[in-house]
């Protein structure tokens, strides 16, 4: 780290304690050179998520946009608030170590029915009849047939 009072290129850490709910890291530094000492903050990058719409169009990640598609999906559902914002985390976490900087609707849209389906049986078929936009009873029987044989999975 250089410091920023002689600009010598080497200092020793005097001492490292998390800071903004464990988000960074303080870190207090001695210049090897002059002595003076100063204070530097470590925080993980996070790279920008670019998404690339139907139209080939592309624009940033918007996490509030996933979170309105489950709510939409689960309203008058019981499901709490705080069970969505989980779910949108962990939709983010799939992105972001996927290691693709660009990532398409579609697969956005599989990440969201993959969480509705853990969630909330009604809210899944209601954002799988949306987002598959489904033409007629079939789709919604073979919808549903897919939920049945994934519970069943489960047991």
């Amino acid at each position: 780290m250089k410091c920023p009072f002689c600009g010598y290129t080497d200092s020793r850490v005097i001492d490292s304690r998390p800071t903004d709910e464990d988000s960074r890291i303080r870190r207090r530094r001695e210049c090897i050179q002059c002595g003076k000492r100063f204070t530097t903050y470590e925080i993980v990058e996070n790279l920008p998520i670019v998404v690339v719409k139907k139209d080939r169009s592309r624009e940033p990640f918007d996490r509030n946009k996933v979170l309105g598609g489950l709510l939409r999906a689960c309203e008058k559902r019981p499901v709490s608030l705080d069970r969505l914002e989980r779910a949108v985390d962990e939709i983010e976490a799939q992105i972001q170590n996927s290691l693709e900087r660009e990532v398409s609707t579609h697969k956005i849209g599989e990440y969201v029915m993959d969480q509705l389906m853990r969630i909330d049986d009604v809210a899944y078929i209601r954002f799988a009849s949306v987002y598959r936009q489904f033409k007629d009873i079939q789709s919604f029987h073979d919808a549903i047939r897919k939920l049945m044989d994934e519970e069943g999975n489960d047991e």
